[in-house]
């Protein structure tokens, strides 16, 4: 397969891996993607996982990159919080949710890090169209818990205020009674004083 048929087989794939190759190709010779790198045509994201050269690195390519190099993950703590202008926008690091082990990636698009959470936890998500595909990112609600969660030293007002939450967003984004739900399904007393904390913030502003 020259690359030129290979580029037009794989067009709707933002982010593509070697087993997406293997169901429009399964006699794809895998030694072509290492000479397609060194002509530049693609690029290694991490192992099995590539974009065509020339693919521009946006917010939502990367947040389709982060769900698909550690499964099952969704886009959560600061980098949705950013998402939804709830706090300045962080170019530098993606950061997720996932059920597997903590872990971070370094790649020539950017740095993954994964928090982990327990099977129980993993809710709280939706999915967002991108070209054909979708990516999964936390809604609002499920963002400021995650990042409440799994950060322990947050435990007052003046914590809290530290943050420097986008109040006004907040108005708009969040929704007090799925805050709630939330909070109550984590089932961590210490997490449901922080969103009643939370909530007192929001409210003084």
């Amino acid at each position: 397969m020259n690359f030129i048929t290979f580029r037009e087989k794989l067009k709707d794939f933002h982010i593509f891996s070697t087993n997406d190759i293997k169901m429009i190709a399964p006699a794809f010779f895998s030694q072509r993607l290492v000479e397609w790198q060194k002509k530049g045509y693609i690029r290694k994201i991490i192992r099995n996982y590539y974009v065509f050269s020339g693919t521009e690195a946006d917010e939502h390519l990367l947040f389709l990159t982060a769900n698909k190099i550690y499964k099952p993950s969704y886009v959560s703590f600061e980098t949705a919080l950013a998402y939804y202008g709830l706090i300045p926008e962080n170019v530098y690091l993606v950061t997720s949710a996932s059920t597997r082990k903590t872990y971070v990636f370094n790649t020539p698009l950017g740095k993954f890090s994964y928090n982990s959470l327990k099977k129980s936890l993993f809710f709280g998500y939706k999915p967002i169209r991108y070209g054909k595909e979708n990516f999964l990112i936390a809604t609002a609600e499920k963002a400021l818990l995650d990042y409440l969660y799994i950060n322990a030293h947050i435990k007052t007002m003046g914590d809290i205020a530290e943050l420097r939450l986008n109040r006004d967003a907040a108005r708009d984004m969040v929704r007090l009674p799925v805050l709630d739900e939330y909070s109550h399904r984590f089932g961590s007393k210490t997490l449901e004083k922080k969103t009643g904390i939370l909530k007192e913030y929001f409210k003084n502003a």
